[in-house]
């Protein structure tokens, strides 16, 4: 798929984006039946492109031969109905070696993850990515986290890159990101792809799509896809009240959820996937399992939000203030 073909598919905001968690069997070995039906029921509920291995997907943890296989059973499983954006990451060498990985294993695109360990300048920062693009004839999105943040400038120049083909935000600095969108818009013709990557993106989704932001990945479409796509639908639609029932209450209490362990934002997001009904197993170290209370408070917040779905703005803050006296 070029880089057009890509961009456009993905600027369509047909439903959320899904980052499938990685499963794996009792003895900690990938299972790749159980991921295939995962993506399966991603794709067949509304997902609009699926982001294999990324963070979600557990990419750190991977062997190359596992990061192939996931790749190639989320293409298999599409079969071209979304497109599949593999990760990539660690240093540049590294990262070119997953970028071919996932070429031959038939991906669309990828997901540049932040360098491993080092705090780079700028322009080692642009020079790694302008050296990932050019090893590959996959488009390249860039993740934005970590030890990776870039300024207006930088990002002017990698808008100016072939290949790359936008920018994924996990640092959630709305200040940066006007700059950067303003900058990049007013520098480099043509459309940069933007995306809001904080861990559960839908927090923030009024506050990124007033700066021209839209298209997001949602860890929430992984457990309770009806929810995510409920406020996907929302948005998308200028239903406030309905975005702000549901980050009222549900996703600000899962949030709050969430930041009470160091990780959860795989291992919780894993937890709720087993409640569902799919059992992918449990995070490889170091991450770590979150407490029997978090996964019991996680599954009455889960029960809380699919009510909400039909609710009205009085139930919502109930629920909401509910589910926060009982943690």
């Amino acid at each position: 798929m070029t880089s057009a073909a890509l961009a456009a598919r993905l600027s369509i905001p047909s439903g959320p984006l899904f980052f499938p968690v990685t499963a794996y069997g009792p003895d900690g070995s990938l299972d790749l039946d159980v991921y295939r039906a995962h993506v399966r029921r991603g794709v067949e509920a509304g997902a609009a492109a699926v982001f294999a291995c990324c963070g979600t997907g557990e990419f750190h943890a991977l062997t190359p031969e596992e990061f192939q296989d996931c790749v190639r059973a989320a293409v298999e499983e599409t079969a071209g109905r979304v497109p599949v954006v593999a990760g990539a990451g660690y240093g540049t060498a590294l990262a070119v070696r997953y970028a071919r990985l996932a070429e031959e294993a038939g991906a669309d695109g990828l997901l540049a993850m932040p360098p491993y360990l080092v705090v780079a300048g700028q322009q080692g920062l642009l020079r790694h990515y302008r050296e990932l693009a050019a090893s590959t004839a996959l488009p390249v999105i860039v993740y934005q986290r970590d030890n990776a943040v870039f300024t207006p400038e930088t990002v002017v120049g990698l808008a100016r890159t072939e290949g790359i083909i936008g920018l994924k935000d996990g640092v959630g600095d709305l200040d940066l990101m006007q700059r950067i969108v303003s900058a990049v818009r007013a520098e480099v013709p043509g459309d940069f792809l933007y995306f809001n990557g904080l861990p559960t993106a839908e927090l923030t989704g009024l506050a990124y799509k007033g700066i021209g932001v839209t298209l997001y990945s949602s860890a929430v479409f992984c457990f309770a896809p009806e929810i995510a796509l409920a406020f996907h639908k929302a948005l998308n639609t200028g239903d406030d009240a309905t975005v702000n029932r549901l980050v009222d209450g549900f996703y600000r209490p899962f949030v709050e959820l969430r930041a009470l362990g160091r990780g959860y934002a795989v291992s919780l997001v894993k937890a709720g996937v087993r409640q569902a009904g799919l059992d992918v197993g449990e995070v490889r170290p170091p991450l770590h399992e979150p407490s029997e209370d978090h996964v019991k408070q996680l599954a009455r917040l889960v029960e809380r939000g699919y009510a909400l779905l039909e609710a009205g703005s009085d139930t919502a803050v109930t629920a909401g203030a509910e589910f926060e006296e009982s943690v």
